[in-house]
């Protein structure tokens, strides 16, 4: 089948992946000269048609921060990392004999996907727009900026630096510099100021007919959902620091919730981009049989009695576990794909990419509140409007949920694990967090937190980048570390994987700046390095 012919390729040595990804997608941040050469002539009344020369660059970009298709693009870009460190989703496959992105054995040739997909399919035709839409077309502009950063603040949490506010400038040796992580989050809140300060009057008082309608993929042209969105966003990333730039994050999130217009609050300020009439990329690995349930997010759903689970997931048909929310634990060794293909799959998805919800809006208050910054609320409250949205979302009440101060996660036992240390019947739960659902106002900050992140982490699902940047800031939800570390001691079992290796690509055709990348990262190119905002140690 094509994903694997796809994958498989990707497990060529590297020279071959190299000469591959140079034919295929070329060398993403070194075609800015390309991308700088104004070779069409464009006129001011070419632009003023329909605005298309502004728009359509964004509907790409759109569909890009996570791959609509192929689905094997996807895969690589985020299932086979974000996806599968977050707990989420495991898969049954042991591609290369076992040895890859699930045990640590970091597959250079599969990681370069969400570094290129980036660059080619979000940063250039921003480009593109920013050229066109800088004079007259400032809503645009604008709204430009919002989708770039929500594109490339993943593509940081994943690597590290980036190169962003140094795009399109090619120094004399050949090289582009890279922003350390800290200042692409500067330079993201910047942009981010910019674009709200213009979006948010027009918000305020809408033309008749929006000009974002025809390009618009989540919200069909609404200023103020997209106000809303980027407020969430400026409020996420404040959050994503708060452990390592208290006084930043501190000012970035009062920003957010001292706008007039707001934070998203109900389901209907969802940001979802339509896949249009591509099937979901997650169906389409999930048909593959490449993609399973993940054992965490199985024994919270089973624990908690969470009703979520059948909105999520389809029960086990294993005579083992049948009829049972049972996942893969991740990391462990795995001898053939038909082990453990009758383990829990996913629930087919809509056509519908969710890459923010209203329930992290009210997940972020909480902890804003937690934190004591202004305009924040009540943590208590956020907390628990956060499980209701959630709940909502899938039409269910959350009011019995909200309320047990008992349920845990389900212990964890693998009745097909190829060896002992894989099944966690003699521990129990002792990797899993044992936090209850019902607030407790007597609980100390560390408690809460947990229990904060933990329902965002429920919340967030299916989207496994997200879930597995929160669980490097925070170490919450408690997940079980791999079984088998194929990493050769880079990344310390105990600690989990905290970033992906610099993208083949920019190693092959940008060696200088990777090597300034790598002392911006502040320790060695591997999986082991903490990224800047994760404090966790």
């Amino acid at each position: 089948m094509k994903h694997h012919i796809s994958i498989k390729k990707r497990l060529l040595p590297m020279s071959a992946v190299a000469i591959a990804g140079a034919f295929l997608l070329g060398s993403c941040t070194k075609n800015f000269e390309a991308y700088n050469t104004d070779t069409a002539n464009i006129s001011n009344e070419d632009l003023s048609q329909d605005r298309r020369l502004v728009g359509e660059p964004l509907k790409q970009v759109q569909q890009s921060i996570y791959f609509v298709t192929p689905a094997w693009n996807t895969q690589l870009q985020q299932n086979l990392i974000g996806d599968l460190y977050s707990g989420y989703m495991a898969s049954p496959t042991p591609f290369a004999g076992n040895v890859n992105n699930q045990t640590y054995a970091l597959v250079n040739g599969w990681n370069t996907f969400p570094w290129d997909d980036a660059y080619n399919n979000v940063m250039s035709p921003s480009l593109q727009v920013f050229r066109n839409a800088a004079k007259d077309y400032p809503d645009f502009y604008a709204w430009a900026k919002i989708l770039r950063i929500e594109a490339m603040h993943r593509v940081s949490d994943i690597y590290g630096p980036i190169i962003f506010t140094h795009y399109g400038q090619i120094n004399s040796d050949g090289s582009i510099t890279y922003d350390s992580q800290k200042d692409a989050y500067y330079a993201f809140f910047k942009d981010l100021d910019s674009a709200i300060d213009v979006l948010t009057p027009i918000a305020q008082h809408p033309p008749a007919t929006p000009a974002f309608t025809n390009f618009d993929l989540a919200y069909g042209g609404d200023y103020t959902k997209w106000v809303k969105f980027a407020n969430t966003l400026r409020l996420r990333l404040a959050i994503r620091i708060s452990m390592i730039d208290a006084t930043m994050s501190k000012k970035e999130g009062e920003k957010s919730l001292a706008n007039a217009i707001g934070l998203m609050t109900v389901n209907g300020d969802n940001f979802n981009v339509t896949t249009g009439t591509n099937q979901h990329p997650l169906d389409v690995i999930t048909g593959w049989g490449d993609i399973k349930a993940g054992a965490p997010l199985g024994s919270f759903l089973t624990g908690y009695n969470d009703p979520r689970a059948a909105k999520y997931l389809v029960p086990a048909t294993d005579p083992a576990v049948a009829g049972k929310f049972q996942g893969i634990r991740g990391g462990i060794n795995i001898d053939a794909k038909a082990r453990y293909s009758g383990y829990a799959s996913l629930i087919a998805f809509p056509n519908q990419i969710q890459l923010m919800t209203a329930a992290e809006a009210w997940f972020l208050k909480a902890e804003a509140a937690l934190r004591g910054w202004a305009g924040a609320g009540d943590a208590q409250t956020n907390y628990n409007n956060g499980i209701k949205a959630s709940f909502t979302q899938y039409g269910l009440d959350a009011t019995s949920y909200i309320n047990d101060a008992t349920s845990t996660a389900a212990q964890y036992i693998d009745p097909n694990a190829v060896s002992a240390g894989q099944n966690d019947v003699k521990t129990g739960n002792a990797n899993l967090s044992t936090i209850t659902i019902k607030w407790n106002s007597a609980d100390g900050f560390d408690k809460s937190l947990e229990r904060i992140i933990t329902q965002k982490w429920l919340a967030v699902f299916p989207d496994g980048q997200e879930a597995w940047s929160e669980f490097r800031r925070t170490g919450y939800p408690k997940l079980f570390p791999v079984v088998v570390n194929n990493s050769n001691g880079t990344i310390p079992t105990a600690k989990f994987i905290r970033r992906i290796n610099f993208a083949q690509s920019e190693v092959s055709t940008n060696i200088g700046g990777v090597q300034n990348a790598t002392k911006l990262l502040g320790g060695p190119d591997t999986g082991g390095t903490p990224l800047w905002w994760d404090t966790r140690n």
